[in-house]
């Protein structure tokens, strides 16, 4: 071990002098976790990923990678919660000391970072879903998304959106986040599911099922599917951000973190899959493939508007269930993001929970205020976070479990007993996990950079 830190209980907050929330249930807790796990980019990029790159091989990858770097890191971030019982910053004290804290602020930051401008995207899908239940889709998808995601009517639909991530947050673990996650989760795999259904009997979705599952081994056997498959693993379980972490802490002490995380993951893996099995039977079956393209919010709020609007009043009830679907999958991981910034603040300052919501809504919303202005300053934003702050959050928790932390391996098998899979747990932390971040963080420098000198100097 690099020091072999003992846990700090001379690491005091404030919130220490009260009883910590726990979740009501154990199925509260799985709900809210995959529910953070669960974004806009489930519904589209593994799609087109699996589409691009080899389609039931890269699938095959996806899954491979997640066992060996995905479930690590959860069980990482799942066991330092449960046992600090604290946010990012005061948890990663509790166990590495002081010199640790700067690990938690960058979780802190990350979160901060995304949530600044996913309340903006998160906007832009109220008001679709809104709009296809009242007056229907725009015959002109690509005029109607610029005026959709520019200027104030961006900025107001992104104040509705933050307010509703504080409002349910205020509301507490139990009667705020739980409950939401408790009924959301489950109508978002119902509404999935319907609109798989429905597609699967369109003519031509088969189509569809063959261009998102073709089979070209070739193609997934190369260095660059390795690449974004290992990524695409590690990115849809929010890790990296202080999320899971978060919502560890409040679990109680003899929760079984083993199954959880497998829970987490396939659960997870499935509202991927089935977003795919949903969205392209559905396109193809409409003769709009052409406008398939590897940007989600292309997709998302182009094409796919283009596609429901051809189909008449049928699309405005699917396109409708559709987009009710992403508001539900950007509120849970809004949700998620916004609770690592109270957990921190009510464990640094001692505020009152509602306070550290307000607060720190208000923070995010003023701070991603720009990006409801210029939506290139969001793709770099969201460049920023998920290849430079997640990655390298990733790395810093798989070096602190596997190499500062004093026998994680007895904090994780708390609640599930010995296991031989511990062991082999803090193998892939120590080496196995950081290599492989390493080697996606150097493969995604250049695509970042070419964003910033697009942006600061274009030319």
């Amino acid at each position: 071990m690099i020091g072999g830190a003992m846990p700090d209980d001379s690491l005091k907050g404030a919130s220490e002098h009260e009883p910590r929330e726990e979740w009501r249930s154990r199925w509260g807790f799985l709900f809210a976790a995959v529910g953070s796990a669960v974004g806009l980019g489930n519904m589209w990029r593994f799609s087109y990923l699996a589409s691009e790159k080899g389609g039931a091989g890269f699938v095959a990858l996806y899954l491979l990678f997640t066992v060996v770097l995905g479930l690590p890191v959860l069980l990482a971030e799942l066991t330092i919660g449960r046992g600090a019982r604290r946010g990012p910053i005061a948890a990663l004290a509790h166990y590495g000391g002081d010199a640790w804290r700067w690990l938690g602020a960058v979780f802190v930051a990350a979160g901060f970072l995304i949530l600044s401008y996913y309340g903006v995207i998160g906007g832009w899908t109220l008001r679709y879903a809104f709009e296809a239940m009242s007056i229907g889709f725009a015959s002109d998808a690509g005029a109607h998304f610029g005026d959709v995601a520019s200027g104030f009517d961006s900025l107001g639909t992104q104040i509705v959106f933050m307010c509703l991530t504080v409002a349910v947050v205020s509301g507490g673990i139990g009667a705020g986040i739980e409950r939401v996650a408790r009924i959301a989760m489950p109508a978002l795999f119902l509404i999935m599911i319907g609109i798989a259904v429905y597609a699967a009997r369109l003519d031509g979705s088969g189509a569809g099922y063959a261009y998102y599952l073709n089979f070209d081994l070739e193609k997934a056997l190369t260095i660059d599917v390795a690449v974004a498959a290992a990524g695409q693993a590690f990115f849809s379980l929010s890790l990296g951000m202080g999320a899971i972490l978060t919502f560890a802490s409040y679990l109680p002490r003899n929760s079984h973190l083993g199954r959880e995380t497998v829970v987490i993951s396939f659960a997870d893996f499935g509202v991927a899959f089935v977003a795919g099995l949903m969205i392209f039977p559905l396109i193809f079956a409409l003769g709009m493939q052409g406008e398939i393209s590897g940007s989600t919010i292309g997709a998302l709020f182009v094409a796919l508007p283009k596609a429901f609007e051809s189909m008449g009043f049928a699309g405005r009830i699917v396109g409708g269930a559709f987009f009710v679907a992403l508001v539900v999958g950007a509120l849970t991981s809004a949700i998620s993001l916004l609770e690592v910034i109270v957990s921190a603040s009510m464990d640094a300052f001692g505020w009152a929970r509602r306070k550290a919501a307000l607060l720190g809504g208000a923070g995010v919303t003023l701070a991603g205020a720009w990006s409801a202005f210029r939506i290139d300053l969001l793709d770099l934003a969201d460049s920023l976070a998920t290849n430079l702050f997640l990655v390298g959050g990733g790395l810093g928790i798989t070096i602190f479990v596997g190499w500062v932390m004093d026998d994680p391996v007895a904090e994780a098998r708390v609640g599930s007993g010995g296991s031989m899979i511990h062991g082999i747990w803090r193998v892939l932390l120590r080496f196995v996990v950081p290599i492989a971040l390493i080697f996606i963080l150097w493969n995604s420098l250049p695509e970042t950079w070419g964003k910033v000198r697009a942006i600061f100097w274009p030319g």
